[in-house]
């Protein structure tokens, strides 16, 4: 199996985050990155460099133009504020039914910005940019005859919608690896077993049919994203029934989550897919800071042959899990499991 990650991408290492109303440290720092290296280490994986940037043709599958040219500019224009921080985050956001676009970088921040989890730094673009290119080059590798690739993406990107950036996640690298198969590909499917609802991957997809899209993660009822990741939303106009959630509770372990994950499966099989893109967050395990579910290392590995298991050709695109010692252990587990390497 082919693995990818740039290390450009460390050039995002924020700092601000705003939890409970206390300013903390952002949870998504490059240090993650090395635990993760780490994890492919343990099974002998090695690394290649993504060799090409994202066509621009395919970002714009995934974002509006008005998005990357905000991403593009935002951190220069911010540092024209008086007194301006070292980051992008904003404090205003349109929530209005009646709104229009600004020309001010504040309102701009807030447009863009769904929360103050994703800050914006100096390089924080660039870095994104050399994500969004490990999600490509993960996804070339299986159209030229992989069975796998995983994509080893800084920062993730499941809660970036068209238009927004929120959950630490800045360019959808999910939904670029997607767009990415869908130039020789009719039909994907996307499995996002992240234990937060991948709401941007949702939001991108919703009405549209030729992309099944699946997300197994802890109930929104008292967890992150909170307003969307419920089991009525199933997708609208040629999309409809074709977004699938699938909420667990916070106490869910592993024969759940697998139960669960075997569930999607079966809905991926009837789908009929020509590929599979697995949104694979780690964060689902019991020791992860962020504590949504309580899945251990053998659930993983579990969770990785089941998906090996679909005989699909297969993005593994990495989403979230964040700092802890069990991290790279979380990934070498997923691994072993679906590719039989001890």
């Amino acid at each position: 199996m082919k693995c990818f990650y740039a290390a450009s991408t460390e050039l995002h290492d924020p700092v601000f985050r705003l939890s409970a109303g206390v300013v903390a440290q952002n949870a998504e720092q490059a240090e993650r990155a090395h635990l993760l290296l780490a994890g492919l280490a343990k099974l002998g994986f090695a690394t290649e460099e993504p060799a090409a940037d994202v066509p621009r043709d395919i970002l714009e599958k995934v974002h509006t133009q008005r998005f990357l040219q905000f991403m593009e500019t935002a951190w220069d224009e911010w540092q024209t504020l008086p007194n301006a921080g070292k980051e992008v985050v904003p404090n205003v956001h349109a929530l209005n039914k009646v709104k229009t676009y600004p020309s001010h970088i504040l309102g701009k921040a807030g447009w863009h910005l769904g929360d103050t989890s994703a800050p914006i730094g100096e390089h924080s673009w660039e870095a994104a940019l050399a994500g969004a290119a490990t999600a490509y080059a993960a996804a070339q590798a299986v159209l030229q005859g992989a069975d796998a690739a995983y994509g080893l993406c800084r920062p993730p990107g499941h809660h970036s919608s068209a238009d927004v950036a929120a959950g630490h996640c800045i360019v959808n690298n999910t939904a670029t690896a997607v767009e990415t198969l869908r130039t020789k590909n009719r039909k994907v499917a996307v499995l996002d077993i992240d234990v937060h609802h991948g709401n941007g991957t949702q939001d991108i997809f919703y009405e549209r049919g030729d992309v099944l899209t699946i997300s197994i993660h802890a109930t929104p009822e008292d967890y992150y994203p909170f307003f969307v990741g419920y089991a009525n939303e199933a997708g609208a106009g040629a999309g409809e029934g074709f977004n699938v959630n699938m909420p667990l509770a916070r106490s869910t372990s592993d024969d759940g989550w697998c139960d669960t994950i075997a569930t999607a499966l079966d809905r991926i099989a009837e789908f009929a897919p020509d590929a599979l893109v697995v949104a694979l967050g780690l964060d689902a395990h019991e020791n992860d800071p962020l504590k949504g579910l309580q899945v251990t290392f053998d659930g993983f590995t579990r969770a990785g042959s089941m998906i090996a298991g679909a005989g699909l050709p297969t993005v593994l695109i990495q989403e979230g899990g964040y700092l802890s010692p069990d991290l790279s252990t979380s990934l070498t587990a997923f691994l072993s499991g679906y590719t039989g390497r001890k």
